[in-house]
């Protein structure tokens, strides 16, 4: 059921062309693989509702700092690892279900010759390939969506950091039983979505063995995000040349148009945890 589960959810990302796109798109916006920079990619390469200010406020509370040992959890294409490398000087493994996303990251990241501070491979997050308290920290932005079992997802978490070590969470999370609008950008339908409450995640972390420092709703940030998107659309009536349409797929409009419309009737919020092992 598992396999099944997280072959769907790999299915639902994969693209099939995804780094022939990126490329194209490079070229559309002026730019080569040898001018590239690491700002250029940031509207494409980070997944998540808020994109970059939502990586930087969210990695902003974990306090990271220089030669960390750091694992991303759902890394996608590698966009926040390579933020948190800069950033921070950490040093990045990342684990993604999608064949395609790592592919595509490492390239990427090769691109921007950042290979020696960033490993990207593929993996599941129920099953981490990682040995026992290998990491100082972990983080997962927009990926509890697509795991049913947040229980199991919270013990391998656990087992991979060290004693003291700290797990982010920014995930979008239910806040009432009404269904949903699909598809959203995570899941077509409800079969394949796997959205949780809070307390879901509270109660996984807890029982993992991890304290709960910070839980902060980040619904008022998202509200405004999506304001200045439909604003950006309305003025330029077609998106960039590098932007989450490239991974989102053709019916990228329509998730965001019901991701919002989740959010504004208070179906769905993002919300940011950060917890921490006992010393």
């Amino acid at each position: 059921m598992v396999m099944n589960t997280e072959q769907s959810v790999a299915d639902h990302y994969t693209r099939g062309s995804l780094l022939e796109t990126i490329l194209n798109g490079i070229k559309k916006a002026g730019k080569s693989v040898d001018s590239i920079q690491h700002e250029d990619l940031a509207p494409l390469d980070e997944f998540h509702l808020g994109g970059r200010e939502a990586t930087r406020h969210f990695l902003g509370q974990m306090g990271l700092t220089r030669e960390m040992s750091v694992l991303d959890i759902g890394c996608g294409l590698g966009g926040a690892a390579r933020f948190c490398a800069i950033e921070y000087g950490s040093i990045l493994s990342g684990i993604d279900l999608t064949q395609e996303f790592i592919e595509t990251g490492k390239t990427l990241t090769s691109w921007l010759k950042m290979d020696d501070l960033i490993s990207l491979k593929q993996g599941s997050a129920l099953e981490l390939p990682l040995e026992d308290s290998s990491f100082d920290a972990a983080y997962m932005m927009h990926v509890g969506m697509n795991i049913p079992d947040k229980a199991k997802l919270c013990r391998e978490t656990a087992r991979v950091l060290k004693k003291g070590g700290s797990f982010g969470i920014y995930d979008v999370m239910k806040t009432s039983e009404t269904p949903l609008n699909y598809p959203v950008p995570w899941a077509e339908n409800s079969d394949s979505c796997s959205i949780g409450k809070t307390e879901e995640y509270l109660q996984a972390l807890a029982d993992a063995g991890f304290e709960i420092q910070t839980t902060s709703s980040r619904k008022e940030f998202a509200l405004e995000f999506f304001r200045k998107w439909k604003q950006k659309m309305s003025v330029s009536k077609s998106p960039p040349p590098l932007g989450l349409h490239l991974v989102m797929g053709e019916n990228f409009f329509e998730k965001l148009t019901n991701f919002l419309e989740n959010i504004q009737t208070r179906r769905v919020a993002p919300f940011e945890i950060i917890a921490k092992l006992p010393e």
